[in-house]
């Protein structure tokens, strides 16, 4: 039995509809820039092809959570998303593959602290501070894929009832098939690795008291409430 100096941490995992097995959480990639719309919202060249980055694993908050408002931003931030839950390795995948190597789908939630965002986009300086800080990585039940990779879809998001983000799957610049061919070609891509494909547009800020409901068509509901 291996001696560790203090107790490791537990395995990030995240629950699968209609059974007692969870899913194992390896990596957390994000894809920015996949909708046109937000694109423009916030500022950026919509020709542009879309690019990646990180979140920890301990960023992930189950739907159902109360969360408080995180700390060094006055500008917090939602950004709903359709989520690929990967699940056979693989590198340099072709497109027409993709699917065999996607376990199940989720609905997530991209929270981000915007203004450390713009401030380091602004200076060349990593994203981290704005995207991958604890509990920025909201998320369902992961539900198993049946067939092939959706390519329409509604994905929504409310704000005390009131609609702040509306878009469809079908709108995604890169289709959920090249999300994951394109990654592949950075990373080898293993069983336990998620995949937050991008965000329509909409994205606003969220306050204390505030009640989310994040929805991505043929997948659970995503709820969050912002700790008063």
């Amino acid at each position: 039995m291996t001696d560790f100096v203090f107790p490791p941490a537990p395995i990030v995992s995240l629950p699968v509809a209609g059974s007692s097995a969870r899913f194992p959480v390896r990596r957390i990639y994000c894809v920015g820039r996949n909708y046109a719309a937000h694109i423009r919202e916030m500022g950026g060249d919509e020709r542009e092809p879309p690019f990646f980055f990180q979140k920890p694993t301990d960023a992930i908050v189950l739907s159902g959570a109360t969360i408080a408002l995180p700390s060094c931003t006055e500008d917090f931030q939602h950004e709903i998303e359709l989520v690929l839950a990967i699940g056979r390795p693989g590198q340099d995948i072709a497109v027409d593959a993709a699917a065999r190597h996607v376990w199940g789908l989720a609905a997530g939630i991209d929270l981000t602290r915007r203004d450390l965002q713009v401030a380091a986009r602004k200076t060349g300086r990593p994203w981290e501070s704005g995207k991958s800080f604890d509990r920025s990585a909201a998320i369902t039940e992961v539900m198993p894929l049946a067939g092939e990779l959706p390519a329409r879809g509604g994905v929504s998001l409310t704000v005390n009832g009131e609609r702040r983000q509306s878009g469809d799957l079908g709108e995604l610049i890169w289709s959920c098939a090249e999300i994951v061919s394109e990654l592949s070609k950075l990373y080898r891509l293993e069983p336990g690795d998620l995949v937050y494909t991008g965000t329509p547009a909409g994205v606003g800020r969220l306050v204390a008291g505030d009640r989310v409901l994040g929805q991505v068509d043929g997948l659970p509901p995503l709820t969050l409430t912002i700790a008063t």
